[in-house]
């Protein structure tokens, strides 16, 4: 069984036992129990596909941590004009363990 949830903007296919990165929970204690309500599709032998959410559906998870992803550096420069600009980006997130996926 698996499910297509919606956080932070973004869409992600889970399964149970899954582990992935999400953008950053508030208010998310590491050891922690997070519901998912935002559940866009429900799949396994009859899939439930929401318009746009799939009704009384949720998936729990466990935080595992808070942290900051690698540095991005963004680097713009101009040809000829000795315009350079460089700048550095670390993107917070909270990993978390999939549990349960309720239809």
């Amino acid at each position: 069984m698996y499910a297509i949830v919606k956080t932070g903007g973004k869409q992600y296919r889970v399964s149970p036992g899954d582990e992935l990165n999400v953008e950053l929970l508030a208010g998310a204690e590491v050891g922690g129990e997070v519901v998912f309500d935002e559940v866009l599709m429900v799949g396994g032998d009859a899939p439930t596909i929401g318009a746009p959410r799939v009704e009384g559906a949720s998936v729990t998870a466990k935080v595992l941590e808070n942290g900051r992803d690698r540095k991005v550096i963004i680097f713009k420069s101009r040809r000829r004009k000795g315009y350079r600009k460089k700048r550095g980006h670390r993107q917070s997130f909270t990993r978390v363990k999939i549990n349960e996926i309720k239809a």
